[in-house]
């Protein structure tokens, strides 16, 4: 089955409103002209409005980094999903393995955002993975078992097949190391396997799984050439327009 790729790239806390319309403002021709790659960045909440506006009439989706699983409360700092929705976000990252490690984010939290996203209309990339130490001692596959069902608990077969899924070893991110393609490939085809014991073969068929952690121009063609790949969470190499659109034409099918 024939799934379009991904490109999301993840400023972390970087750029400012102005900043991220310069961005677009660069890129967007560019990215006009990739046929049959989904573009996607996504920003600090303080970029997202400036960021959606100059992103209207082009191919670049926007999308934010974290959203809380209530419509509203007190929850001091939080951002709710009609807020995003109001602004005229598209996708939400879930999960992020720094959200994980520095923010208690939990399975638990990131299944009720994921059920958050969908219930308004946001799509989920939702990050699963595993840090070094359990690499080290052979869970990689249980850990992104674990990670990959509790965030899809509860959920339809047609909401699963709409979740994008980013494979991120911990180890990866902001290393400079990165796993093989043969590696990351290996893992998301388990990963596919997972929710197809799930969902079925024919939903887990239309799941796009992403690799994330230190993906750059230099390597990102090496990974959408394997057969499960289907796109990349870019960090710092999504910080440039020059440097985003050639991972976007890179992952040109």
């Amino acid at each position: 089955m024939s799934r379009t790729p991904i490109i999301a790239g993840n400023w972390k806390m970087f750029k400012t409103g102005s900043e991220a319309a310069a961005f677009v403002n660069e890129v967007k021709q560019a990215a006009a002209n990739v046929q049959g790659v989904e573009a996607v960045v996504c920003a600090p909440f303080t970029a997202l409005p400036a960021l959606v506006e100059a992103a209207k009439g082009t191919s670049v989706g926007v999308g934010a980094q974290n959203m809380h699983w209530e419509e509203s409360g007190a929850y001091t700092g939080e951002i709710s999903g009609p807020m995003l929705v109001d602004l005229g976000v598209k996708y939400v990252i879930l999960g992020h393995s720094e959200r994980r490690q520095y923010f208690a984010e939990t399975d638990e939290t990131v299944n009720k955002k994921t059920h958050a996203a969908f219930k308004y209309g946001l799509t989920p990339i939702v990050c699963v993975g595993e840090k070094l130490e359990e690499r080290e001692a052979g869970s990689t596959k249980e850990v992104c078992r674990v990670q990959t069902l509790a965030a899809l608990e509860g959920l339809t077969a047609e909401q699963a097949a709409a979740v994008v899924i980013a494979y991120e070893p911990i180890w990866a991110i902001g290393t400079g190391k990165s796993s093989t393609a043969e590696d990351a490939n290996e893992v998301i085809g388990y990963i596919r396997s997972v929710a197809a014991d799930k969902f079925g073969g024919e939903t887990a068929a239309k799941i796009r799984i992403q690799y994330g952690g230190s993906v750059k121009p230099a390597n990102v063609r090496e990974f959408m050439s394997a057969s499960d790949i289907d796109g990349a969470l870019v960090g710092g190499a999504s910080l440039e327009p020059a440097s985003y659109i050639a991972l976007v034409e890179g992952a040109r099918a």
